[in-house]
């Protein structure tokens, strides 16, 4: 992950002068990275701290591949949120570079949010990745908030019972319990996260939600449209690329169209087949699902033109990983 934090971030003299400004100077700005093992609900909540789709979701486990940012601005604090794969212990080479990303991330941002699903008792995962959050913060002395997500799919005793398992497993700077998809306590936990971050002025403008490029978005949106209703195995072996973006010629003026050419790869000639569907009538709808976010995204009407390729067993090779972006 590239480091785009400005040159005067944490410094005091950015303050607007100093001490000039009494509201100013008590303004925080600064990077948040929410972990957490796959599917434990870290882009939903991006997502809803944003108050716009900045992340991809979906209910299958390990969708994201970039750390996309999410920016939330308010009053008094400018959150900055990177999202991450969820860390797991890796079984390709994929594997080990998406958990090299969630390392190289940690080590840039202001405060850590490690995501713990109520839904799901505390395991082997959660204590593999608290056991890293404990070395980082013995390390760079960066704060980690846990935060009890999808407190909606419990009962309160169940909560509870999560909230003493989630205490046990060490001493974290803070504990809260969430729910993204309902909106409870998702102001609280930007308000404990943003309390983390250094003096500081915004550091993108007002109405930023995201610095991402235009092409990793649409390619978010592909995946995320092309992974609904498939089968588990599917999310690890699908891979998106933006051939390119280019406007429709001969269109009258005050009419634009965009072309956005992408391909989606995948594995095996057995995954192109779900990807399509019987009669393409699959793909189609991925098409029709991705380009309603294309359009938001780029601001334009838009022709999506989608096309499936097979790369053989491109999580191994280093070569194609390279050439897909990881």
């Amino acid at each position: 992950m590239t480091d785009h934090r400005p040159a005067n971030h944490g410094d005091q003299d950015a303050l607007g002068g100093g001490r000039a400004s009494g509201a100013r100077t008590a303004y925080r700005a600064g990077f948040a990275c929410l972990v957490g093992r796959p599917n434990a609900g870290k882009s939903t909540l991006t997502n809803a701290l944003v108050g716009e789709k900045v992340a991809i979701t979906s209910s299958k486990p390990q969708t994201t591949r970039h750390a996309i940012r999410g920016i939330s601005t308010t009053a008094t604090s400018q959150l900055i949120l990177v999202d991450t794969p969820g860390l797991h212990r890796p079984r390709t080479l994929l594997g080990e570079r998406l958990n090299d990303l969630v390392r190289e991330t940690l080590l840039q941002v202001d405060v850590v949010g490690f995501c713990l699903p109520a839904d799901q008792r505390v395991g082997p995962g959660d204590q593999f990745i608290g056991a890293e959050l404990v070395e980082l913060r013995r390390a760079k002395r960066t704060p980690v908030v846990a935060i009890a997500t999808k407190s909606d799919l419990v009962s309160r005793d169940r909560l509870a019972q999560h909230l003493m398992a989630i205490d046990a497993m060490t001493e974290w700077d803070a504990i809260i319990p969430c729910s993204a998809t309902r909106g409870d306590q998702v102001d609280e936990v930007r308000e404990v996260l943003a309390g983390f971050l250094p003096l500081s002025p915004p550091l993108y403008p007002e109405g930023t939600l995201s610095d991402e490029s235009d092409t990793v978005m649409i390619a978010e949106l592909v995946r995320e449209a092309a992974l609904e209703g498939v089968r588990d195995e599917l999310p690890h072996s699908l891979a998106v690329v933006v051939d390119e973006i280019v406007p429709r010629e001969g269109r009258a003026e005050g009419s634009p169209l965009l072309d956005v050419r992408v391909t989606v790869f995948v594995e095996r000639d057995s995954q192109k087949a779900i990807v399509i569907g019987r009669g393409g009538t699959r793909l189609r709808d991925v098409g029709t699902t991705a380009r309603r976010g294309i359009e938001k995204v780029l601001g334009s009407r838009v022709h999506l033109d989608l096309h499936v390729k097979v790369a053989k067993d491109w999580q191994r090779d280093p070569k194609q990983l390279q050439r897909l972006g990881f």
